[in-house]
């Protein structure tokens, strides 16, 4: 019999120094008033200066660890990041269609910050094909989003052109990160009708985890009941606040105080 407390899952990478994957997600989600699940995909090798090693999870084990937990618990909302291989992709669409109705925000990450590559990019094609209603929202960076519209992504205009090009491909909402343009951050969101822009401060220094950080909390208000625009304008605001309170690790970027 299924506990009817709502539960949260994470589909992520394992990241030994906490700074991001399902150690962050859990971090905010809790934070937030969530019960956690997390399934892994794949186990790093990483401090917050970068990644050494990636060590991608079989599907099949993906798809159990999955399975079991979903035997048990009322999901109520799903984040996945870091998926590790293009078979586990598959396999994670296929999961994601069997939770109709509920959020669910989709990180593609394809590169860690150090460049190390997390993903094999040819397998997104296929995965935006597969995704349409299966998905409540993806949250590429500029980098992400270019590779996945095909187009140079570098400034406003393209960002919002890469997010409705993704819409179209997939029918999924999109929000383009663009912290590294220049001046004041601008992140751009295109749910299917219209373009919102959410521009925030810079903080000083690259924060470790920062894109988990914000779909884990987008994830959590629309579990909340909140509508797409304000769920990200809520968690585009959590997230910087928690990055004002990060702090430096030694030798690498700094980390989230959570």
């Amino acid at each position: 019999m299924k506990n009817t407390r709502p539960l949260v899952l994470s589909v992520a990478g394992f990241d030994p120094s906490g700074g991001a994957g399902v150690i962050l997600d859990a971090a905010v989600l809790r934070g937030m008033g969530f019960r956690m699940a997390a399934v892994l995909t794949a186990v790093t090798v990483q401090n917050t200066a970068g990644v050494k090693n990636v060590y991608p999870l079989d599907a099949r084990l993906v798809r159990a660890q999955w399975r079991a937990v979903s035997e048990e618990a009322m999901i109520v909302g799903i984040k996945v990041g870091m998926v590790g291989t293009a078979k586990n992709l598959r396999m994670i669409v296929q999961e994601l269609g069997r939770y109709p109705g509920i959020p669910r925000v989709i990180d593609p990450v394809l590169r860690a910050t150090s460049g190390a590559r997390l993903v094999d990019a040819s397998a997104f094609p296929a995965f935006l094909d597969g995704l349409r209603g299966r998905a409540t929202l993806l949250t590429p960076n500029r980098d992400e989003a270019g590779r996945l519209a095909r187009l140079p992504v570098r400034s406003i205009g393209e960002m919002d052109e890469a997010a409705r090009r993704i819409f179209e491909r997939c029918g999924v909402a999109c929000l383009v990160k663009g912290g590294r343009l220049t001046g004041t951050a601008v992140d751009v969101l295109f749910d299917g009708k219209r373009s919102y822009l959410f521009s925030h401060a810079r903080v000083a220094g690259e924060v470790h985890g920062t894109g988990c950080h914000l779909s884990a909390s987008i994830l959590g208000y629309l579990v909340r009941g909140r509508d797409l625009p304000d769920a990200v304008r809520l968690a585009a605001a959590a997230t910087h606040r928690a990055r004002l309170k990060s702090y430096s690790a030694a030798g690498g970027r700094r980390r989230f105080d959570l």
